[in-house]
């Protein structure tokens, strides 16, 4: 695998790892920290080749819906100065959501075309 590629794995990783960490103080912790707990365990083996089209395709799917279903329809932007701080939460909460989706949708098509070219020199 391409080492961009990779270190773009163990550094979403990382990064996941920290969001999951900052979730302490959130209203709703658990749910969360899980949520980024996935995405760090899928970008670790992503970095390390271990996981499948698949996976990362419903990881994909799920994180993509879950966005839709967060979105606000009235969004307010992210700081908390310029609105309902319930709003905005959920606006936080929704773009973390798309960022590990297109991550994941990332990681899936980086996989995919990886099998099909190992399939073409065989």
């Amino acid at each position: 695998m391409n080492r961009l590629f990779k270190f773009f794995g163990f550094l979403f990783a990382v990064l996941s790892v920290i969001s999951a960490a900052l979730q302490y103080n959130d209203p709703d912790p658990i749910i969360w920290i899980l949520i980024w707990g996935f995405s760090a365990i899928i970008s670790f083996l992503f970095f390390l080749n271990k996981i499948s089209f698949i996976i990362t395709m419903i990881a994909g799917v799920l994180s993509l819906i879950g966005f839709m279903h967060l979105c606000p329809s009235n969004f307010q932007g992210f700081n908390l100065n310029n609105g309902d701080i319930e709003n905005i939460e959920l606006g936080r909460e929704a773009f973390g959501l798309l960022i590990i989706a297109l991550v994941m949708f990332m990681y899936a098509f980086r996989i995919r075309y990886m099998k099909m070219k190992q399939s073409e020199f065989r």
